[in-house]
C-alpha cells in the first residue's frame, strides 16, 4: 500500500515522501531575475513545512523574455550565486530543489515573435537557452529541472497543433512539434547528466484544434523514449475553483492514471488535491507515484508536517484563487492574519 508519506527513489533524486510543491508563481524577482530575502523566507517557509520537493516557481531560461514581470531567470552566470542559496535553503530542510525552466514568449528586439516566425536557427537558440539554463541550475546546486511545456506558454504553444503551423523540421506531425522538447531534453542531458529531468504537460488544452489526450500522451511517449525521468500532468485552465475534499479533487486524476499505465516514468499529478484520503485513495487505485500541491500550500506552507503529525487531514483552502490577487500571492486569510 503506497503511503503519502513513503521515501521515494527516482532517476538523480530521493525524495523523503510523495508530495511535490507544484511550480506556483511568485512574481516579486527583480527585472534581470534577481532574488532579495522575501523570496528566500517564502521558500524557506515551504521547504520547512515538510513537502519532499519543490519546484521553484516560473524560471525564465531566456534575459529579454517580457512576457510578464516579475520573472525568476537562470539566464546569466551572475545570477548563479543568489540561487545557490535559494538551494541551501530547501536543502537545509532535507526537501529536494528543482528549477522550472521556462520561456513566456520569444522576443527579438523587444518584440514578440510568434511561434510560426521564428527561423529554424531561431528554435536551436531556444533550445540552447533551455540547456544552458539547466547547466546554471546544476551549478547553483539544483538537484533537477522542469520543462516547462504546460499552461500555453512559448513551448506548450509550439507543441499545440492550434498554433504550431510550421512547414520545417519543428512543425507538422505530432513528432515534429515536440522535436523542440527532446533537444532540450537530449541537451540538458548530455551537458548536466547528474540533474533529474521532469517535464510540465498539459493533458489537453482544452480548446477545439489544440492538443488532446492522445496526442499528449503520444508526446510523454516520445519524451520517454528520449529519456524523461518523470512528467508533471497539468492542463489549460487550471487553478479550478470550488474544490471540496472528497468531492471533487484530482482534476487531472484520470489521465495522470492513463499515462502511468502506458508509461515507464514516474508520474506526478497535480490539480486540486484537498485531503490524505483521496490523495492515497487515488494513489493506490493507480500506478502514479508523487502528487503536486500549489494553493493548499499557498493558505499552509506546513500543511505537510500538518498531516505527517495527524494534526490535520484536510488542507484550510477553500479554492477561492483571490491568492492570484495578490503580490507573491499570498493567501488572502493569512494577510488578514497578519
Amino acid at each position: 500500500m503506497k503511503n503519502i508519506f513513503d521515501a521515494v527513489e527516482l532517476k538523480n533524486l530521493r525524495l523523503k515522501n510523495r508530495l511535490v510543491r507544484s511550480a506556483t508563481w511568485e512574481g516579486i524577482a527583480a527585472p534581470d531575475g534577481s532574488i532579495d530575502d522575501d523570496t528566500y523566507e517564502i521558500y524557506r517557509e515551504l521547504a520547512a513545512g515538510g513537502v519532499g520537493a519543490i519546484i521553484t516557481g516560473f524560471t525564465s531560461v531566456a534575459t529579454d523574455d517580457f512576457y510578464f514581470g516579475g520573472m525568476m531567470r537562470l539566464s546569466d552566470n551572475k545570477l548563479i550565486p543568489q540561487y545557490k542559496r535559494l538551494v541551501e535553503i530547501i536543502h537545509a530542510e532535507n526537501c529536494a530543489a528543482i528549477s522550472q525552466l521556462a520561456m513566456g514568449s520569444f522576443y527579438k528586439n523587444g518584440a514578440e515573435v510568434g511561434e510560426n516566425d521564428l527561423t529554424a536557427q531561431e528554435v536551436r537558440d531556444v533550445i540552447k537557452l533551455f540547456v544552458d539554463a539547466a547547466a546554471r541550475a546544476e551549478l547553483a546546486g539544483f538537484d533537477g529541472v522542469q520543462i516547462h511545456a504546460a499552461h500555453f506558454f512559448f513551448l506548450s504553444r509550439f507543441i499545440s497543433p492550434l498554433v504550431n503551423h510550421r512547414t520545417d523540421e519543428f512543425g507538422g506531425s505530432t513528432a515534429a512539434r515536440a522535436k523542440i522538447l527532446l533537444d532540450i531534453l537530449r541537451g540538458i542531458k548530455k551537458s548536466s547528466p547528474s540533474l533529474h529531468v521532469t517535464t510540465k504537460i498539459n493533458s489537453s488544452d482544452f480548446t477545439r484544434g489544440g492538443l488532446d489526450e492522445d496526442e499528449s500522451l503520444a508526446i510523454c511517449k516520445l519524451l520517454v523514449d528520449a529519456g524523461i525521468d518523470s512528467l508533471e500532468v497539468s492542463g489549460n485552465g487550471t487553478s479550478v475553483g470550488g474544490i471540496r475534499a472528497g468531492v471533487n479533487e484530482g482534476y487531472f486524476a484520470e489521465f495522470a492514471a492513463r499515462l502511468a499505465k502506458e508509461v515507464g516514468v514516474p508520474v506526478i499529478c497535480v490539480g486540486g488535491w484537498r485531503s490524505r484520503q483521496a490523495m492515497e485513495k487515488f494513489l493506490n487505485a493507480s500506478k502514479v507515484e508523487l502528487l503536486s500541491l500549489s494553493r493548499p500550500l499557498v493558505r499552509e506552507p506546513d500543511f505537510p508536517n500538518k498531516l505527517l503529525r495527524g494534526l490535520s487531514d484536510v488542507s484550510k483552502c477553500v479554492s477561492c484563487n483571490a491568492c492570484y490577487r495578490t503580490p507573491a500571492h499570498r493567501c488572502i486569510f493569512n494577510r488578514r492574519r497578519g
